[in-house]
């Protein structure tokens, strides 16, 4: 069973979020909260596996949220709920240790799947956003957020691995990434998996910042013998 707490202002975005996620089999809505502050008493007294934030919240925002929660309770998964127009806070978020990022609108079903994803140790990304959040991470590689991996890691990964990191440099879903290299969805993770393991990254954010930072695709692509 995942317990997860709904974070929102809106009183009817709070209100449908929980009618639906308590019709679904294996989650738990341990609480649904109108503020920051509300969130940090919630995880004290629940400690939720997945937190859905929205990322304008009075009294405490949900970048500062997720800055203190994941500082004091790194286990905590949360998805932040945006829209268009966030650019700073899911900069500052991502830069915070936030799973997932979906925009508000986004179908339950997605939802759900993504409460699912964010669970297992990956992230999500709602492919409606990724581009912009592509730009976002391209931006923190300029400033001062470093993502690093031991050099070893690196001379372990294949011909193949290597595409899929260039792949998810870019920004594309498992899916897009599975069309251009010919493979299965399950073959891609599967991959992903494989990588993360080697470069002992936590989630595919992760990975396409060190990818952005360090340049790595192409040129590592290119001196590659497998």
């Amino acid at each position: 069973m995942i317990k997860v707490l709904i974070a929102d202002d809106q009183e009817l975005i709070r209100q449908s979020l929980q009618i639906v996620l308590k019709s679904r089999d294996n989650i738990e809505v341990t609480d649904v909260v109108a503020n920051g502050q509300e969130v940090i008493r919630s995880i004290r007294r629940n400690r939720p596996d997945v937190i859905l934030m929205d990322v304008r919240m009075p009294k405490m925002d949900g970048v500062q949220c997720t800055k203190i929660i994941k500082e004091n309770y790194p286990e905590i998964k949360i998805i932040i709920l945006t829209t268009f127009d966030d650019d700073e806070y899911v900069y500052n978020a991502l830069k915070y240790g936030a799973s997932g990022y979906l925009l508000k609108g986004v179908s339950m079903d997605e939802l759900v799947k993504a409460i699912f994803t964010v669970h297992s140790g990956r992230a999500m990304i709602n492919p409606d956003i990724a581009t912009k959040v592509i730009r976002l991470f391209s931006q923190m590689a300029r400033a001062d957020f470093s993502i690093e991996v031991g050099e070893k890691g690196e001379k372990e990964l294949t011909r193949t691995e290597w595409k899929v990191i260039e792949q998810v440099e870019y920004g594309l879903s498992n899916k897009e990434i599975a069309d251009i290299l010919n493979l299965s969805e399950g073959t891609v993770r599967n991959y992903l998996s494989a990588i993360l393991n080697k470069l002992t990254l936590r989630d595919r954010t992760q990975l396409a910042i060190w990818a952005i930072q360090s340049g790595v695709g192409k040129i590592k692509l290119e001196h590659c013998d497998e």
